[in-house]
């Protein structure tokens, strides 16, 4: 029987925090993502509204997880608390969420983009190239080479975690601090060296919306005539539609409250970790944005080809060489990302299978004081999830299921500031009342307005919270029977 042991060991300081915190939140999102809300909005100024909207949005969420950090300072992060906000039940809704959808289709979203990129050198290993075709009920079903990719890179970094957090630990502190230096060359080349600016032109659609930027000539050009100012309800839903980019993108940020338990001063460090780590990728975020105004014009930075938004601007700023960098930079920055999210998210059924609303192995850790068990079970759900929807649809669900988590986790520091009045806190939430409530009203509206714009894809997400109803009560009746 191997080794075990029975504690986390605090070994990560604020440093290998904020790194955990900026290297999960930036994955592929950036270099993709713009494509699809230029499209729904329409104009530069609507694109970086809404990244600054989301910016605003994830740094107040992130500074109001500092109380609820320093309060609650230990492995488990949000599950932890929602159950002390509410009950035990919301907590586990959230848990299971974050295992069925929530965590694992991030994972998964962000696998299949490590490897539409990884297939730039490796044409075998593309979306197109289909090693396996069946049938079942009916249905057709193809696992690609880009599928297989993800679910190995997935297990590979799995698989080094498994060997204690200093292997995870050493991988993304190497893997943020290149891609942040490498995003951080590619807005300053965009600004300096790009031989014709479109900053102009693009900013003189200025906050006028397109009735219907999907109108396009046979050239694939935008119409002239589709810039004008279109009704204020369109405007919201589109602006909310387009936030599932920018939301997924800026998502994860979270992830480092699951790790409380192995960092140095956690009371301090977390909430601190929080900020810097949101604040420095909201400024990357913004950034980039700005850039790819600069170097393309509105039609191109909406249509680029198969919305590989970052080559496009790539190609114009360094030539031929263009693809090659960037394709190498999503592959360091995917790479990174889907670490920090294996790293950090089995820590949550760790916690949940302590209190006894999981598998009963999950509660355990190795040799080398990591839930190894927990891990593997976080890959096959990752892997199976790598099989299923496309990278769109794992985001719109991803988005509105754990948007609404936040909103109820925010809320939870109002309930608490009044059951638990003499806790100590040794950070409160910055800006509280207001920014906390103007964040749990902007999420609010963000959810309500994702069920009526595209329900297809969040009803979904929706019912699987729900289904975490009747497997609860029943993880309690087994709790039970088995004491």
């Amino acid at each position: 029987m191997p080794e075990q042991t029975t504690a986390f060991k605090p070994s990560l300081g604020l440093l290998d925090a904020t790194m955990v915190v900026a290297g999960s939140m930036i994955g592929s999102g950036i270099f993709i993502v713009s494509a699809d809300i230029t499209r729904h909005v329409g104009s530069a100024g609507w694109l970086i509204i809404v990244w600054l909207i989301t910016g605003f949005m994830t740094i107040t969420a992130a500074v109001s997880y500092g109380e609820l950090s320093s309060m609650f300072p230990k492995a488990g992060g949000q599950y932890v608390y929602l159950k002390e906000s509410y009950n035990p039940l919301i907590g586990f809704l959230y848990g299971w969420s974050f295992f069925a959808v929530i965590q694992t289709a991030t994972i998964a979203a962000v696998g299949v983009a490590f490897a539409r990129f990884t297939a730039y050198f490796i044409t075998g290993f593309s979306e197109k190239n289909i090693l396996f075709s069946f049938n079942i009920a009916s249905a057709n079903f193809h696992i690609s080479a880009a599928q297989v990719v993800s679910i190995c890179v997935i297990v590979l970094l799995t698989y080094i975690n498994t060997r204690g957090i200093q292997s995870g630990k050493i991988i993304q502190t190497i893997f943020t601090s290149t891609k942040l230096i490498a995003l951080f060359g590619l807005i300053l080349f965009g600004f300096f060296l790009v031989k014709e600016s479109f900053w102009n032109a693009n900013w003189h659609t200025g906050l006028n919306a397109a009735q219907d930027l999907g109108a396009k000539d046979s050239a694939g050009i935008l119409q002239p005539t589709g810039w004008k100012t279109i009704g204020i309800v369109t405007l919201i839903g589109a602006v909310a539609a387009s936030m599932t980019g920018s939301i997924f993108s800026s998502d994860a940020w979270n992830n480092v409250t699951f790790i409380a338990g192995e960092i140095k001063n956690p009371k301090r460090n977390i909430g601190l970790s929080l900020f810097l780590g949101t604040l420095i990728v909201t400024i990357i975020y913004v950034a980039t944005n700005l850039m790819y105004l600069q170097v393309l014009p509105l039609n191109e930075v909406a249509f680029p080809q198969d919305d590989r938004l970052a080559v496009a601007a790539a190609k114009v700023i360094f030539g031929s060489a263009g693809q090659t960098i960037i394709a190498l930079l999503i592959m360091v920055s995917t790479f990174g990302c889907i670490n920090g999210l294996v790293l950090a998210g089995a820590r949550v059924y760790y916690t949940m299978a302590q209190d006894g609303l999981f598998f009963k192995k999950a509660a355990t850790l190795n040799k080398n004081a990591v839930p190894q068990w927990s891990l593997w079970a976080q890959c096959v759900v990752a892997a199976v999830l790598c099989l299923s929807g496309s990278y769109g649809q794992l985001l719109d669900m991803i988005s509105f299921v754990a948007v609404g988590f936040y909103v109820l986790t925010i809320l939870g520091i109002f309930i608490l500031r009044r059951t638990k009045p003499n806790a100590d806190r040794p950070y409160k939430a910055f800006g509280y009342p207001l920014l906390p409530a103007i964040y749990i009203l902007m999420g609010t509206a963000f959810c309500v307005l994702l069920i009526i714009f595209k329900p297809e894809f969040t009803w979904p997400g929706l019912i699987i919270t729900l289904l975490g109803i009747p497997i609860y009560y029943l993880a309690v009746a087994n709790k039970k029977s088995s004491s």
